[in-house]
């Protein structure tokens, strides 16, 4: 028995060696055939296999902890198009090709839409990677020769789908912005890719060299795209608010406490 279950495991059938005693009393018990025994096995290891890809895709997807859209609060913007949301949520963009761009001040929760969608695509089956804008232009501008800036390029351009967070929050130099352009334009109508930003289109010549850069970069991102526009109040600021009134009153209640009755 210990032999039969080393050479399963050498033949990569771990769930069936893993549950090797278990199998054998359960078919032994219910008298199986060759057949139900074989069955049993398959639905054992496609099941395992289909767990261990879950756990590959979601180590690599860099995904880390965040609020599942539950906590999202809809009646706190001013302004957010419900079911577009819902519908990029059911992640089917990434079959057609298309882009995702969200576009809001800082603290309206578009990074928190951004790794529900990542959640689910992994979920899917779809092989995903999160990172922000800064972190991506940091490993491309690592790259010590021509030949590992073009493999890391072509890394980035064949991931099932691509969520670079937070475009907009730094100036982009002739160098940086290249990197970006070739990234964007190596996905266009190929792969689909998620963006993050808190300025609008009209504004991200700002942060690059040059208008024209701007203007190639924004009609590749938005030309097969749903563009998700928040507007309000910031959550996070209402959050640190609402902290300091709360401390402000236990700091009070603590200076001066109630006379006794």
């Amino acid at each position: 028995m210990t032999e039969l279950r080393e050479r399963l495991r050498a033949l990569g059938l771990l769930s069936t060696a893993s549950a090797f005693d278990d199998l054998v009393a359960l078919a032994t018990k219910k008298r199986w055939g060759l057949t139900e025994i074989l069955e049993y096995i398959a639905d054992l290891e496609e099941k395992d296999r289909a767990r261990r890809g879950l756990e590959r895709r979601m180590s690599r997807s860099r995904l880390e902890k965040f609020k599942p859209m539950s906590d999202f609060e809809w009646d706190w913007p001013t302004k957010i198009d419900r079911p577009l949301v819902e519908s990029v949520l059911s992640v089917d963009f990434v079959a057609a090709h298309r882009n995702v761009v969200l576009v809001s001040p800082s603290g309206l929760g578009k990074t928190m839409i951004a790794q529900n969608i990542v959640h689910r695509a992994v979920l899917a089956g779809h092989s995903v990677l999160f990172l922000s804008a800064a972190k991506l232009l940091l490993d491309l501008g690592a790259q010590e020769s021509a030949r590992a800036l073009e493999r890391r390029l072509h890394y980035f351009s064949k991931i099932g789908l691509l969520v670079i967070d937070e475009v907009g929050f730094l100036a982009f130099d002739n160098r940086n912005a290249d990197l970006l352009f070739q990234v964007v334009s190596r996905r266009y109508e190929k792969k689909s890719l998620v963006l993050t930003t808190n300025l609008a289109f009209k504004d991200w010549h700002t942060i690059f060299p040059s208008a024209t850069c701007a203007t190639a970069l924004v009609e590749r991102v938005i030309h097969h795209a749903d563009v998700v526009t928040i507007e309000g109040e910031s959550y996070r600021m209402r959050e640190s608010e609402a902290t300091a009134k709360d401390r402000r009153a236990a700091r009070k209640a603590k200076k001066d406490p109630p006379a006794d009755s």
